[in-house]
């Protein structure tokens, strides 16, 4: 490493993949700066409900600066997290291992036992952020589930999820529980439900709560609202990289040097801003950038009453909660949003068979309006939705994927997407829909209040939204066939790395933030010591 740069390592993003690679590199001695496109958020700070979108949505340009990302690609709507902390400021705090068959999948590079080499690091992350195996309340909700899964034959895969999250004795604020007093204080969980929104307890363990804040204490300086618009090889090495402030309409850059950089800026801002600089100042990344995108094979339906039951309780409780498997390759997660944030309702609609062009669709949900407009006046209500209603999210380990590439429209470069290798995207999945509808019968039978299942409107135009937007950037033995080496270093561009979601190269059936910090640790434990020699093998 050189003095002569302003930094030895430029992260940009602050997520799952940047968060760790902040910490262990700071550990090794080298001088870190964080770069993030979001804004810094304290407990405080967060939306109180999904309604205050200034602070909920992310839309910098209408000044709104909040953690929830929603992308639109013609296969999928993505659903992201943005601020300081990443995804780990929006997401289920859900964290499950994947099945061997994520392991086993042939995109994986060779030479390497892949389960056998993440399992101590898949260790070290459930340490890290603070997993509780298997969450310990039983309400309405959980008894849902378990009947519902009883009901389709799978009662044997019901389990309580494993969350990162402080449960502790609700709302007393403690010295730091994890990291030997060297963590931020924390206050122990209310069962809010609010998970998803920004939790202003100071119970979920967000990467602030852990990574980050441990990194901050090593030196590593974070930099938010900074979107980093080039990097540019610098002749005899190193890279400039140059940013804007984010959401600012005056285009005023500020550009830093480093020896190495690495992209942690999740998939969707990862391969947007690798798409650009293939089409600009790093021509010779892969050919294969946007190949073997995933959306985790995902879904997100539900049931919804027609009016809040008395004394239930649905939105009482951490986000996700339990799971259960409709069959061997399809996982159902039940996810709930706290009192008076309804905003996602707006998104959901009529569940309808996705095995018909979408005109057909629209007339079947036309058809049940009219047949029944004062039932679904009151199911379509945003009104107290979230009292009312259990989200279905459904995962699949199956070989689908997009190919995303660069194209202009109106003028405008932007990312696109096509199937890919694998079974095509599903525009629905049946599975989904069979949980759904026994949810909602078991939500009736639990609450005495009629329920029925519910879906999306972007999956009545056959578009299916995801959470967990993986892939596009994979590990791979070779450029052709991959963005980074098995350490994830950029091919053709030393000291260039890739370390978030995108480096993922199958879907994991399951919630990936947990995967996702393991990759990162693997990669990181394999970087020298700063001022040692690099042990890692030379890229072929």
């Amino acid at each position: 490493m050189s003095d002569a740069f302003d930094h030895d390592v430029v992260i940009v993003g602050s997520g799952f993949g940047g968060s760790v690679a902040a910490l262990r590199l700071a550990e090794k001695g080298y001088r870190v700066h964080v770069f993030e496109a979001g804004r810094r958020f304290e407990d405080d700070d967060f939306a109180k409900t999904s309604w205050n979108l200034r602070r909920y949505l992310w839309a910098p340009a209408l000044g709104c600066f909040g953690i929830q990302r929603i992308h639109k690609l013609p296969h999928v709507l993505v659903l992201a997290g943005a601020g300081v902390g990443g995804g780990s400021l929006n997401y289920a705090n859900t964290l499950y291992r994947p099945g061997d068959e994520f392991f086993t999948d042939a995109h994986w590079p060779e030479g390497h036992d892949w389960r056998g080499e993440l399992d101590e690091h898949y260790d070290e992350a459930t340490r890290m952020l603070g997993v509780v195996q298997h969450y310990p309340h039983t309400g309405p909700v959980e008894r849902i589930m378990k009947g519902a899964a009883e009901d389709l034959g799978v009662g044997d895969t019901f389990r309580h999820a494993p969350v990162g999250v402080f449960l502790g004795i609700p709302g007393v604020r403690t010295a730091d529980p994890f990291f030997g007093g060297e963590g931020p204080e924390r206050t122990g969980c209310t069962l809010c439900g609010n998970c998803m929104v920004g939790c202003r307890v100071g119970a979920k363990n967000t990467l602030m709560k852990n990574y980050l804040a441990l990194a901050e204490r090593r030196g590593v300086t974070i930099e938010p609202l900074r979107t980093v618009v080039d990097v540019r090889p610098l002749p005899g090495g190193g890279y400039a990289v140059t940013t804007k402030r984010s959401g600012s309409w005056i285009r005023t850059t500020r550009t830093v040097t480093a020896e190495q950089v690495i992209f942690s800026a999740g998939t969707w801002g990862t391969q947007n801003l690798l798409h650009r600089l293939r089409a600009g100042s790093l021509p010779r990344l892969s050919p294969a950038l946007g190949t073997l995108t995933r959306t985790n094979s995902e879904a997100l339906d539900g049931a919804t009453t027609v009016r809040v039951p008395r004394d239930a309780g649905l939105a009482e409780g951490v986000a996700i909660t339990t799971s259960f498997h409709v069959d061997e390759r399809t996982h159902v997660e039940n996810v709930r949003y706290g009192p008076g944030s309804n905003a996602m309702s707006v998104l959901a609609t009529e569940l309808v068979n996705g095995d018909r062009p979408w005109p057909a669709r629209i007339g079947s949900l036309l058809g049940r309006t009219l047949r029944a407009p004062l039932r679904a006046l009151r199911l379509a209500t945003p009104r107290r939705w979230s009292e009312r209603s259990i989200i279905a999210l459904v995962m699949q380990t199956v070989d689908n994927s997009l190919t995303l590439s660069l194209t202009r429209r109106f003028g405008i470069r932007m990312l696109t997407s096509a199937q890919g290798e694998g079974e095509p995207n599903p525009t629905y999945l049946p599975g989904a829909h069979r949980a759904s509808r026994a949810i909602a019968a078991r939500m009736t039978q639990e609450t005495g209040v009629r329920a029925d299942a519910r879906g999306s409107w972007p999956e009545v135009f056959g578009i299916p939204m995801t959470a967990h937007f993986l892939g596009g950037a994979i590990v791979s033995d070779d450029p052709q066939h991959g963005v980074v080496d098995a350490y994830h270093r950029v091919w053709n561009y030393p000291g260039l790395h890739v370390v978030d979601g995108s480096a993922v190269p199958a879907n994991p059936g399951v919630n990936p933030s947990l995967t996702i910090t393991a990759m990162a640790e693997r990669a990181l434990s394999h970087w020298p010591v700063r001022g040692e020699e690099d042990a890692r093998p030379a890229q072929g």
